[in-house]
């Protein structure tokens, strides 16, 4: 079988998809991770690899950037590939002063203004929550493994903050609310998991902050994201 988006054959995607936005970061995921590695898409060079980490099957299938393009990718592997759970691995700015440059956010729920799901289905909620037994087994492999994490509240942006009046921008948000994080994606994977009775869980690595302008060199973001995504994997299996 294909979609418009996929080529892969569905006994080619496995039941647990990690969804990072970059097809690049799905390609090193496969190479660096994976054994009996097979590309299984590349259809608009949003490329999906399936392999085997410790024996059990995982697809790691690159989103895009934004919500109508995970949304097009998240919907499609539910309801036609059957996937069961998809855990979204990206990265994330921070407008929290407490969240230092490469923590990892385990998102509970996201806040958006966008309007996938006004338009999917007529639904008009703001917030939308990641999958909460999902979410307690990453937590708990996050333990296991000595990965410390942040739990809380993100918001889902269809703007790159950094390029707006922050002061302006944060302000259309509920001030009663910490937000922990800002990225594009994660309110639409919930949405859609929660309408098709499936998982959904949203690892992030924070990236750049309002409160430290430090840049995180290749190396150091190399070593927080391999945390970031051996938590994904180990929780997956």
């Amino acid at each position: 079988m294909s979609t418009p988006h996929i080529e892969s054959l569905e006994n080619e995607i496995a039941k647990i998809v990690l969804m990072p936005g970059d097809p690049m970061r799905a390609k090193y995921i496969a190479d660096n991770f994976l054994e009996n590695v097979k590309c299984v898409n590349k259809v608009r060079g949003m490329l999906a690899y399936t392999g085997d980490y410790k024996g059990c099957k995982i697809t790691v299938f690159a989103s895009g950037m934004g919500c109508p393009s995970i949304g097009i990718y998240a919907y499609e592997l539910y309801k036609f590939y059957n996937v069961e759970k998809i855990i979204r691995i990206g990265t994330c700015g921070s407008n929290c002063e407490d969240i230092k440059l490469l923590d990892v956010i385990l998102a509970d729920k996201s806040y958006s203004f966008n309007s996938f799901p006004r338009l999917f289905d007529g639904d008009l909620e703001k917030e939308f929550e990641a999958t909460k037994q999902l979410n307690e087994k990453i937590s708990e492999k996050a333990n296991e493994l000595g990965i410390k994490i942040r739990r809380g509240e993100i918001i889902t942006s269809d703007v790159f903050d950094v390029y707006v009046d922050f002061e302006k921008y944060i302000s259309n948000y509920p001030k009663d609310k910490t937000f922990l994080g800002c990225e594009m994606e994660s309110f639409v994977l919930f949405y859609l998991a929660k309408k098709l009775n499936r998982e959904a869980s949203c690892l992030l690595t924070v990236v750049d902050s309002h409160f430290d302008k430090r840049s995180v060199s290749s190396s150091d973001r190399e070593t927080s994201l391999k945390d970031m995504i051996k938590l994904a994997l180990e929780s997956a299996i």
